[in-house]
């Protein structure tokens, strides 16, 4: 079975995106291939969701939940 791969937009030293991330995976080990990618490097990413961070992303670059971890979201 082929694992969906999302996408987690943040910043370098960002607790909540840490912590964004632990969530994740506790609450789905092994379900989903999490790239992990600064807001900052894309003008498009960072006129759009640079103030919501962390930013989940699917496949297509669609917000799945942002600035806090929401497993329903997910489901």
């Amino acid at each position: 079975m082929k694992r969906a791969t999302l996408t987690l937009l943040g910043r370098p030293g960002c607790q909540l995106c840490e912590d964004f991330r632990e969530e994740l995976e506790a609450v789905y080990p092994g379900r989903f291939t999490v790239q992990q990618a600064c807001v900052d490097d894309r003008p498009d990413w960072k006129a759009r969701f640079g103030t919501l961070i962390p930013v989940l992303l699917d496949v297509d670059g669609r917000i799945v939940c942002a600035t806090r971890f929401d497993r329903d979201a997910l489901k």
